[in-house]
């Protein structure tokens, strides 16, 4: 009974951490809100892991996990993506020497429709919640994706909010508060969720090259990605890991 619960716990873990994640998104304090979601993502990585090597997978385990990524990779990104349209309306109403209130709180004035394009960051929301869904029913992602991982796309979100924070630059900023661009990878982002696209798994059947070739030149790529890049890294990461699942199905 114990060994069956320690998958559970570590997907609870997972859930715990997008808890946090959001109440420190809501103060504004995304690096702590950062480390909770990676932490968590560790845990979602590791449920499945522990749960096959002591052999107690299950259809509550399938169930929970799915649950608890609904909060850390659904509600999460859809957040972060739903604070940083705001931080680009906040932006172009001071570039346009327009009153902020006028963009995003004020609910009585003429330009009320301002203040509802944050709200379109929540489809990355519920993006995860279809792709989970489905997941959860489709047999054929047993030992790779169709579409892109929750987990990824939350990293893929959550790098632009860092990027915005901790390496600001001419094109980062004028990317990153212009809200049609943020559109824009709000509705590419929920695309790649559910596209019919196969991507490969970090599921390891041996250690050796042959036939982990794809898998060790993402690796590879991504190491050098995060420390040559740092934040911006991140991006170029998710988008090497379709390339080569692209290229690897030819």
């Amino acid at each position: 009974m114990i060994k069956r619960m320690i998958p559970n716990l570590l997907t609870m873990g997972n859930l715990f951490c997008g808890l946090i994640a959001i109440i420190f998104i809501f103060e504004n304090n995304f690096t702590v809100a950062a480390i909770a979601v990676i932490i968590g993502i560790i845990f979602d990585f590791f449920d499945g892991f522990v749960a096959r090597l002591l052999g107690v997978t299950g259809e509550l385990g399938k169930q929970l996990d799915s649950l608890a990524d609904m909060v850390t990779s659904g509600v999460v990104p859809g957040l972060i993506m739903y604070k940083l349209l705001r931080f680009s309306l906040q932006y172009e109403a001071l570039d346009a020497q327009i009153p902020e209130a006028l963009t995003v709180g004020s609910w009585g004035s003429n330009n009320d429709y301002f203040q509802y394009i944050p709200y379109l960051g929540f489809l990355i929301t519920i993006g995860s919640a279809y792709r989970l869904a489905k997941f959860n029913i489709d047999t054929r992602q047993t030992n790779s994706f169709i579409g892109l991982p929750t987990p990824a796309n939350t990293l893929l979100i959550f790098s632009l909010m860092m990027i915005y924070i901790h390496q600001p630059n001419n094109w980062a900023n004028i990317l990153l508060n212009n809200q049609w661009f943020l559109i824009l990878v709000t509705l590419l982002s929920t695309y790649l969720l559910n596209a019919e696209l196969p991507l490969f798994a970090l599921k390891f059947k041996n250690y050796g090259f042959k036939g982990n070739e794809v898998r060790y030149v993402f690796l590879f790529l991504s190491i050098l990605f995060l420390v040559f890049f740092k934040f911006i890294g991140i991006p170029l990461t998710i988008l090497a890991y379709v390339v080569l699942s692209v290229l690897s199905k030819k």
